[in-house]
C-alpha cells in the first residue's frame, strides 16, 4: 500500500501556516473575518480542492488506460458546513470535460473516474481519521 505524507508548520507567533509534501509548498490560514490574515487557502478549500484536484489528475489517468486524448477539465466543488460538530456536508462537484472522442465514450469515462476516484471515495466510504500523538509544551509568557 503507498504512503502520502504531509507537513503543516506555523509561522512564528502567526495563525499562518506553511504546508510542504516533498519540495511543493501552499500557505493555509484563515479568512480574516475568523481571525486570520486571509494569506492562504483555509482547511475546508483544502478539502474542497483536494477533492477537484484528484478527479481532475484521475480523469487524465483514466483516459489514457482508454485511449482517449483529454483537451481540458473543468471541475467545479461545492460544500456548505454545518452540523455539530461543524463539518463538509452536501458536497457536490460538477465537471466539463474536453476529450479527443464520442461524447458517449466521454461520458461514460467522467461516470467511471467518479467511481474510481480516491479522495471522494476516501469521504464516501467513510476513512477513519486518528490522532495517533499529541504533545503539549507549555511555555512561559
Amino acid at each position: 500500500m503507498a504512503q502520502t505524507s504531509v507537513r503543516v508548520r506555523t509561522v512564528q507567533d502567526a495563525c499562518v501556516a506553511v504546508g510542504w509534501a516533498g519540495h511543493r509548498t501552499l500557505t493555509v490560514d484563515r479568512p480574516e473575518q475568523a481571525g486570520g490574515m486571509g494569506l492562504g487557502f483555509n482547511g475546508g478549500e483544502l478539502l474542497l480542492l483536494a477533492i477537484g484536484g484528484c478527479y481532475c489528475n484521475d480523469i487524465f489517468r483514466e483516459a489514457a488506460k482508454r485511449g482517449i486524448v483529454i483537451k481540458s477539465v473543468q471541475v467545479d466543488v461545492q460544500a456548505d458546513w454545518g452540523g455539530e460538530p461543524v463539518r463538509a456536508q452536501n458536497v457536490t462537484y460538477s465537471t466539463r470535460t474536453e476529450a479527443e472522442a464520442s461524447e458517449a465514450a466521454i461520458l461514460a469515462l467522467i461516470e467511471h473516474t467518479d467511481r474510481v476516484a480516491e479522495i471522494p471515495n476516501s469521504l464516501r466510504l467513510d476513512t477513519p481519521v486518528i490522532l495517533t500523538d499529541a504533545q503539549a509544551i507549555s511555555v512561559e509568557k
